[in-house]
């Protein structure tokens, strides 16, 4: 369920690639949580760094949307990027998976296996 590989690059480098990358595959980025950053802000001491960013695709949100409203709970897809034992890390929740624990349709599992091989695709540049 989870698509998660390594990179030599820091976290900072990474998100700034991803983000490149995002752009080249006509996708946006919607926000970046940092999570360490908002984890010191409410007083916890966390080590790891980790930047989620929020992306999506207008025309294949759509599609989903339109098929099941309800699948706005899924969206946007979420990558990550963050350290763990002195490695950086870059992961998602696989598109394809997790709307198979959603839906039954066969026109969302179509649109999830096209945006699940672009968000691969957009990992494996940024690494």
């Amino acid at each position: 369920m989870k698509y998660i590989v390594e990179t030599k690059k820091s976290v900072e480098q990474a998100v700034t690639d991803l983000q490149e990358a995002v752009k080249r595959h006509n996708f946006g980025v919607l926000h970046i949580h940092n999570l360490q950053e908002s984890l010191r802000k409410k007083g916890v001491d966390f080590p790891n760094e980790c930047q989620i960013l929020e992306i999506c695709n207008p025309q294949k949100a759509k599609q989903v949307l339109t098929d099941d409203m309800s699948m706005n709970m899924a969206l946007p897809c979420r990558i990550s990027v963050y350290s763990e034992e002195g490695k950086t890390k870059i992961g998602m929740i696989r598109p394809k998976a997790l709307l198979e624990a959603l839906s039954n349709s066969e026109s969302l599992m179509k649109v999830a296996e096209e945006v699940e091989a672009i968000t691969i695709q957009m990992i494996e540049e940024a690494k």
